[in-house]
């Protein structure tokens, strides 16, 4: 294993369980005002957050610690004319920080394919700049990992017609390198990697202590590095590994927390990619994947922002998409955005904290707090204009009467700073305007069917007696399992109480049969956090259910197609089944049952035949136009053997 790689999957580690519990924050001038102060204090903020960071054994070796600023025109103009580049007009060119490992021979190749890509895109190749480093301060583990960082030039093509369409650009020819750098052979991700390629930013960072910093990359004290926004971070990173690529900001986020639901999110992230559609990007195939498997929840995270931004959503829209308040119990919540965020629920699921997110475009930057309230954060606006957002108070020193206001992120709530209108966005404004943009309501009533609106359908006669136990004995249901746990459930509505812990023997290790489910365990939260009561804090749970067929991301509207239908439950009774059973054309919907059973006689070698056959007779439902597949294991008998529901929904 190379020093700046993380370790492979192995025992009970895995690589994409990496969560970072940190210090973040950001500043601002209200106004946009740029000038160096705005650098200098952020390092002071972020060195007064260097106990929110982490070290291990070696005290002088970092779990990360960065700085995102806007792109400083008059230090880039003044350094590349050293160098015989010849910058345009800000906005005229975009700037890519690479780090760097492997050795000369592989950082050329990944230069000239760099360039190869640029040209291919229409843009132009300026120049390259090696950026200056000072690692005397560094510890044996972080010199080890430590790569080469590189400032690349990218003029922008006299067809790019706004600073938008550019930023698109620069997204294409970062995603294309991503992909062939290691098509190629020439590296991974984790070889070359981008902190940051844009014309309205850029990222200083690294696997360095938040006191190191400044130290290391010396251009943060030079006072032509003038920015109006600033956003810090000092990474803790929670029972992972360390890395330069991990450290944050992000290339539009950073974020203290961890996102519990990231399985869920990328893999339905990945789902999407086939519908994915948008006027802003011309071969939608180059942007793929979208989401870096190798990444941590934030950069998975920030993955999904950038391109919810760049495929034409404001960041403030974006960020509501990914991380929206609790709004399905809230009692008194406008119709509108309720509106807004339901609508917004059909095509992406929230990604779940603890999580307090700084987040920025280069022209508006802001933080969300999730809808638990569990990561507080706290900000501040002085007299003088400047805006102090930190993940505590205190990170900067600023008198009591110079103090114009001061407050805490809410849950679900989002602070944002408009840079182009020069003002603080309070979270009610904000909001009634993106729900009041378009008639949300209109749209669900189009898209959305609620279960209860469903034709009503006779269910079928219930099965008891003999013929019950027999079904649960074949499915794998225990005498135990009734008493203690789903019985409960059924009965009284409540959950199995039990001691904290487990010590049931794990499946792979019993001599007796198990069912499939045993063999998996739930994915846990690598901070422990308070545990969620579903009766006192009902205005933060839901079990609201969707099924029916997935949306473009980017839709705006009524897609043909489009239809999903709510279920209040994910556990629809006899008669809610029928319902669905039954439906043939009802608001657009048409279900196909398809028996999940097969032949007992075959034994285990009749398990992948059936699959086969069950996928075959999915593919052959679709075609004949269901949109809706229930699979059934109401057929099994002493002839057919259910095949588990999680390896027949896993095709």
């Amino acid at each position: 294993m190379a020093a700046h790689t993380r370790p492979a999957k192995q025992g009970l580690y895995d690589p994409s369980l990496e969560h970072d519990s940190c210090g973040v924050g950001f500043l601002v001038h209200l106004k946009g005002h740029r000038s160096h102060a705005i650098v200098e204090k952020a390092i002071e903020a972020l060195a007064n957050l260097n106990h929110r960071g982490a070290s291990g054994a070696e005290v002088n070796t970092g779990d990360g610690a960065g700085l995102l600023i806007q792109t400083p025109d008059e230090f880039f103009h003044h350094e590349c004319a050293q160098l015989g580049i010849q910058l345009p007009q800000r906005g005229q060119y975009g700037v890519g920080m690479l780090f760097c490992h492997g050795d000369e021979d592989a950082r050329r190749l990944a230069m000239n394919l760099l360039a190869e890509l640029v040209r291919g895109e229409g843009q132009h190749l300026l120049g390259w700049r090696e950026v200056p480093t000072d690692n005397s301060m560094l510890g044996e583990t972080s010199l080890l990992a430590e790569p080469s960082v590189h400032q690349v030039f990218i003029g922008r093509g006299t067809w790019v017609e706004t600073e938008d369409d550019f930023e698109r650009r620069l997204f294409v020819i970062r995603k294309l390198f991503e992909r062939e750098v290691e098509k190629r052979g020439i590296g991974d991700s984790e070889d070359f990697y981008f902190p940051s390629l844009s014309c309205r930013t850029v990222v200083y960072k690294g696997m360095l202590t938040a006191l190191q910093l400044p130290e290391y990359y010396p251009d943060l004290r030079d006072r032509r590095m003038v920015t109006a926004l600033a956003m810090f971070h000092s990474r803790f990173s929670t029972n992972t590994f360390p890395s330069w690529k991990l450290a944050h900001p992000y290339r539009t986020i950073s974020h203290n927390g961890e996102i519990n639901t990231l399985r869920g999110n990328k893999n339905w992230m990945a789902a999407r990619e086939a519908l994915l559609e948008t006027p802003h990007f011309d071969d939608i195939q180059k942007i793929l994947p979208i989401i870096d498997e190798a990444g941590s929840d934030t950069a998975c995270l920030d993955n999904a922002l950038e391109l919810l931004t760049l495929g034409g959503r404001p960041v403030e829209h974006a960020m509501m998409m990914l991380i929206p308040e609790a709004w399905s119990g809230h009692e008194t919540m406008s119709a509108e955005k309720k509106a807004f965020y339901e609508y917004h629920s059909l095509l992406m699921e929230p990604w779940d904290g603890p999580a307090s997110v700084a987040f920025t475009d280069g022209r508006t930057i802001g933080a969300v707090l999730d809808r638990n309230g569990l990561r507080p954060s706290r900000y501040l606006v002085t007299k003088g204009d400047l805006v102090v957002m930190a993940s505590e108070s205190g990170v900067l020193p600023v008198e009591d009467d110079n103090v114009l206001m001061k407050g805490r992120l809410q849950p679900g709530r989002m602070f944002l700073v408009s840079l182009e209108e020069g003002r603080i966005i309070g979270d009610t404004e904000l909001k009634q305007r993106l729900a009041g943009a378009h008639d949300y309501d209109g749209w669900l009533g189009e898209n959305l069917t609620r279960l209860a609106d469903l034709p009503a359908a006779a269910p079928p006669a219930p099965i008891g007696g003999a013929a019950l136990l027999e079904r649960q004995i074949a499915i794998g249901y225990t005498g135990e399992g009734a008493k203690y746990h789903r019985g409960p459930m059924a009965r009284q509505g409540q959950e199995s109480i039990g001691s904290m812990g487990t010590d049931t023997p794990l499946a792979v290790l019993s001599e007796r049969p198990q069912p499939l489910y045993n063999y998996f365990k739930q994915l846990f939260a690598q901070v422990t956090n308070p545990p969620l009561d579903a009766i006192r804090e009902e205005i933060v749970t839901s079990v609201d259910s969707l099924i029916g067929a997935e949306g473009n991301l980017f839709s705006e509207g009524l897609d043909d197609g489009y239809r999903m239908i709510a279920l209040p439950t994910p556990f629809p009774t006899n008669a809610e089944m029928a319902q669905l059973r039954n439906l043939d054309g009802a608001g657009g919907f048409r279900s196909a049952v398809l028996p999940m059973t097969m032949p007992a006689a075959e034994g285990p070698a009749g398990m992948q035949p059936a699959l086969d056959e069950l996928f075959e007779r999915a593919d052959q439902a679709i075609e004949d136009g269901a949109n809706i597949l229930i699979l059934s294991d109401r057929d099994i008998d002493r002839e057919h053997a259910p095949i588990p529901a999680l390896l027949a929904s896993a095709g």
